[in-house]
């Protein structure tokens, strides 16, 4: 039942929901699915009312479900029961949010993503810049700049920059090796040392000899 009962069975709830002296139990509520929750006395605790649930019987136990707001109330942790106006309020709130996500699925699918088939992906557009940098206007060249390329090393540049007197060589791409260098490359202490007394060292040839009798 997704609506309310006829005439006939709202005046029997009506009956039933009646707190008469001589009841054991009465009828809390029903939501909307046609499942009716009882209250009945504690034969322990005087001061406290126990709650149960009543499935409607026309209904496989496949398809019963409770709703929050009757499982709420079940557990003692809601006072008073749900009426059907909030149990009606909150079937339509779990549809508009239905609706409103098959929306948003809809708009996610429609952007094209590099997970999908390359035949729905969508192709690139033919005029476009992909490379910035590659279409950046070009210099001049640095002689008609008037700057001179030096080929060397930061100390060489910075001797030059300096004033102080450099070879010539040292600008035109040939390589010269410092005395400093060297003398560093040359007194190398990770070098290995070679011509110990054994590096030579050969074993000879065995040759079988006669034993000596005794």
């Amino acid at each position: 039942m997704s609506s309310r009962p006829g005439p006939i069975r709202q005046l029997w709830l009506r009956w039933k929901a009646l707190k008469l002296p001589w009841r054991r139990q009465w009828l809390a509520g029903y939501d909307l699915a046609g499942n009716t929750f009882w209250e009945f006395k504690d034969q322990i605790n005087t001061n406290r009312l126990r709650r149960m649930a009543r499935p409607n019987p026309k209904l496989y136990y496949s398809d019963i479900k409770y709703t929050p707001q009757w499982h709420q109330w079940l557990r003692h942790t809601r006072g008073a029961p749900p009426s059907l106006e909030e149990q009606q309020y909150d079937v339509s709130r779990q549809a508009q949010l239905k609706y409103l996500a098959q929306k948003a699925d809809e708009r996610w699918a429609s952007v094209p993503s590099f997970l999908d088939a390359p035949s729905k992906q969508q192709p690139e557009p033919a005029i476009g810049v992909k490379d910035p940098g590659g279409y950046a206007p070009q210099t001049e060249p640095e002689a008609k700049q008037g700057v001179r390329s030096v080929v060397g090393t930061a100390e060489e540049v910075s001797e030059a920059a300096d004033g102080v007197e450099v070879d010539k060589g040292r600008f035109r791409g040939e390589t010269r090796e410092t005395p400093r260098r060297k003398e560093a490359r040359e007194e190398n202490p990770f070098k290995v040392q070679r011509g110990g007394p054994s590096e030579n060292w050969e074993p000879a040839a065995w040759s079988p000899g006669v034993a000596k009798r005794r």
